[in-house]
C-alpha cells in the first residue's frame, strides 16, 4: 500500500532514501530549503553535488522547496538534515503540523541522522520531542546502521535498524523501507542506536587520521575496538542495552564509518594525519563532518557523566587544541595497564 512521506533535506543520504522509497511505490515528496537546487534536481532528475553525475532520480519522486506542499498529506516525515539543523527545521514543522491538526491520523516522525545537538547535549529523537507536541505526532522513530548514500544507490545489500520506543511504529516504518536491497530490523533501545550513531563519528576520525599517518591494520583495529568501549561506556551509563552496541547500529556502523573512503569523517581524519589543518580540511569537504561537531559535544558530556573516554580526548585535543596527533597517540599508548573488561566499573552498570 503506498504511503505518503516527506523527506526532508536533499543532500546524499536525503536524496537516496527518497529514492528508495519512490521505488518501493510510496508517494515521496523530497524537500529542500534551497530552491535552486530543486530546480536544477527537476531539470536533470540528478543531485549532481551529492551523488554525482550517474545517479538518476526515480520520475514519479517529486522535488521541492516547499514545505508545506511536502508535508500536506504526508503520513511519514523523514528528517535526514544535518543534527545542528534538526532543530530549526521542526521549528519550521510544527505550525504546519498545528495547521493541518484534525485532518487526519497524525504523522510518523522519523529520522536518519546522526549526531549529537551542540550546546544542550541532547540526541536527535529529544530534540524533536522537544520541538514537536505529543498531540501532533504519532511517535519517533530513528533508522541507523551501516550504510553511505552511494553503496545504496547502486543497490548494494544494505542493512539498518528501526529504533522507537514503540514497536509498532517501529515495524510500520522497517515495512515502509523494505525490499530487496535493503533490510530494516527492529529495536526498542533508542538511546543506544543514537549514541551508537553519533559517537562512531568522532572514532572514524581517528581511524581516517591513522590511515593518514601510514599505520596499518593493527592500528585501525586496536583503535575501533576501544572506540566501541568508549561508546558503550557511555551508552549503557546514559541508560542504553549492552547488546545494542555490538549490533547494526554499534560495531557495525562503527566498521563502515572507519574503513571506508565514502565516509566523510574517515576523510577528514585522513587529511588531517597528511597533515592538512582543519579549517581547510572543512571548506574542502563541501559538506557537513558531523563527527567534528559530535567530538567537542562527546568530550563534555565525558566530563559530565565521568566515563573514561580516552580515545575521544585525544581527537579533541587534535581538533580543538591543536595537538600533533603523534603525541596524542604516544600519550595513549604510555597510559598506565589496565584490564581489558572492568564489570566492576560504574560507568557499566545500567542506571
Amino acid at each position: 500500500m503506498s504511503t505518503k512521506i516527506a523527506v526532508l533535506g536533499a543532500g546524499s543520504w536525503g536524496t537516496v532514501l527518497a529514492n528508495l522509497l519512490t521505488e518501493n511505490g510510496h508517494e515521496v515528496d523530497l524537500w529542500s530549503h534551497n530552491p535552486d537546487q530543486v530546480a536544477l534536481m527537476k531539470r536533470t532528475h540528478q543531485n549532481e553535488h551529492s551523488l554525482g553525475a550517474e545517479f538518476t532520480l526515480q520520475p514519479a519522486l517529486h522535488v521541492t522547496a516547499d514545505l508545506g506542499q511536502a508535508l500536506d498529506q504526508a503520513a511519514v516525515i523523514l528528517f535526514v538534515v544535518p543534527t545542528n539543523a534538526i532543530r530549526s527545521v521542526a521549528e519550521q514543522v510544527k505550525p504546519i503540523l498545528q495547521a493541518h491538526k484534525g485532518r487526519g491520523e497524525q504523522p510518523i516522525i522519523v529520522h536518519a541522522a546522526k549526531g549529537l545537538e551542540r550546546g544542550s547535549e541532547l540526541r536527535i529523537s529529544q530534540v524533536l520531542a522537544e520541538v514537536l507536541p505529543k498531540e501532533l505526532i504519532q511517535g519517533i522513530v530513528v533508522i541507523s546502521g551501516p550504510s553511505h548514500a552511494e553503496d545504496v544507490a547502486t543497490h548494494d545489500i544494505t542493512t539498518l535498524t528501526a529504533a522507537s520506543d514503540d514497536l509498532k511504529l517501529a515495524e510500520k516504518v522497517q515495512k515502509l523501507f523494505m525490499n530487496d536491497y535493503f533490510r530494516l530490523y527492529t529495536n526498542t533501545d533508542v538511546i543506544g542506536v543514537e549514541i551508537g550513531a553519533a559517537l562512531k563519528n568522532v572514532i572514524a576520525i581517528g581511524a581516517g587520521a591513522l590511515h593518514g599517518l601510514g599505520y596499518g591494520d593493527n592500528t585501525k583495529a586496536a583503535l575501533m575496538t576501544r572506540g566501541l568501549a568508549e561508546i558503550s561506556r557511555v551508552g549503557v551509563k546514559l541508560g542504553a542495552e549492552p547488546l545494542t552496541f555490538i549490533g547494526l547500529s554499534g560495531v557495525g556502523d562503527l566498521i563502515v564509518t572507519c574503513t571506508s573512503v565514502h565516509s566523510r569523517n574517515w576523510r577528514a581524519g585522513n587529511a588531517l594525519g597528511q597533515g592538512e589543518k582543519l579549517p581547510d580540511v572543512l571548506k574542502n569537504m563541501g559538506m557537513v563532518v558531523e563527527g567534528v561537531s559530535t567530538t567537542k559535544v562527546a568530550h563534555q558530556m565525558a566530563r559530565e557523566l565521568d566515563v573514561d573516554m580516552p580515545i575521544t580526548d585525544a581527537i579533541y585535543q587534535v581538533l580543538y587544541e591543536n595537538a600533533p596527533i603523534r603525541t596524542v597517540i604516544t600519550d595513549l599508548m604510555k597510559r598506565s595497564g589496565k584490564p581489558e573488561f572492568d564489570f566492576d566499573n560504574a560507568s557499566l552498570q545500567k542506571p
